[in-house]
């Protein structure tokens, strides 16, 4: 299945979080209702808003991808999120 994406999302302190998912509308609103099947980490941190959700491909490809963007300085994520840097580079990085 190559229907995989990655999402950010900005909590109500200004921090990004990061997930994948097949179907990013119904992750968000799991996380944004605050039960058992949203992060924990997002719990009480609302409002939240959806930033950036951008098609990886496959999971596994995406599993990798989402490992690279948390290691990312929050500057380079917000940069990321303005579109100032390509996913594509982030992929290319992981096949060094």
């Amino acid at each position: 299945m190559n229907n995989w994406f990655l999402y950010l999302i900005r909590c109500r302190n200004g921090r990004l979080y990061t997930g994948i998912t097949t179907d990013v509308e119904r992750r968000f609103e799991e996380h944004n209702s605050g039960d058992k099947k949203g992060s924990k980490y997002l719990r009480g941190k609302a409002p939240l808003k959806l930033v950036m959700k951008k098609r990886i491909g496959d999971r596994s490809m995406a599993l990798r991808v989402e490992a690279k963007v948390k290691k990312l300085p929050k500057i380079k994520k917000e940069l990321l999120v303005d579109g100032k840097i390509k996913l594509r580079e982030i992929k290319k990085e992981i096949w060094k």
